[in-house]
């Protein structure tokens, strides 16, 4: 308020600086607390049906940017399809999300964004496959948690500490880190138990159990 203040009185404006701050109050938008509250019902309602993709780029040594594709489904977190490309195409984004939803297609609802990338030919596929489309809202990414959690940790525990040559590499990369993530990575929020409920399965106990097990801690 204090410098807009100072630009208007340099343009001849007599007005106050206590005017200009009620009237910025004004255009604040201020959090709406029920839709939030709505919005985060409706996935943990419905987590088991829901699935979200979405894009991180990745400088190579050559200073070139890679994009990485990958689709996330909202229940156990796993990984459903993962690559990379220098050029994200539609036709490349349609074909990863063929390999991603085959048919038939186990969820009902796919979370992703409004990148520009994901045009008419990606919706008309989803359109096609019967999948509600859920846009987030604008610089809301809180909105798709799951995924935006994913790729802080795929940048924390990966991406942080290698440059990769090309796509071959990066690829590569990739499939390791999702051999481990599925397998041996546990998850406060899946009750300590990874992707794959490998740890449990191996102490004679089902998935279907899982919610029964005493909390430790």
């Amino acid at each position: 308020a204090p410098r807009i203040h100072g630009e208007l009185l340099a343009l001849g404006f007599e007005i106050s600086e206590p005017t200009v701050s009620r009237y910025l109050r004004r255009l604040k938008r201020l959090p709406n607390d029920r839709k939030a509250s709505q919005w985060l019902a409706f996935l943990h309602n419905h987590r088991e049906v829901i699935a979200a993709f979405d894009f991180f780029t990745v400088p190579t040594l050559w200073f070139r940017t890679l994009y990485c594709f990958f689709a996330i489904e909202h229940d156990r977190r796993r990984i459903l399809h993962f690559n990379v490309t220098f050029h994200p195409t539609s036709d490349w984004i349609v074909q990863q999300l063929r390999e991603a939803f085959p048919l038939p297609c186990p969820y009902r609802y796919v979370l992703f964004d409004h990148d520009a990338k994901f045009g008419n030919d990606v919706l008309q596929f989803l359109k096609s496959s019967d999948l509600t489309r859920l846009r987030i809202s604008i610089r809301s990414p809180w909105q798709n948690g799951i995924a935006e959690r994913w790729v802080g940790s795929v940048r924390r525990e990966l991406t942080d500490h290698i440059i990769p040559l090309n796509e071959q590499h990066l690829r590569r990369l990739g499939r390791e880190y999702l051999a481990y993530y599925h397998e041996d990575r546990t998850h406060l929020a899946l009750e300590k138990t990874t992707p794959t409920c490998r740890t449990i399965e191996r102490a004679g106990i089902g998935p279907h159990e899982i919610r029964s097990l005493p909390r430790v801690g």
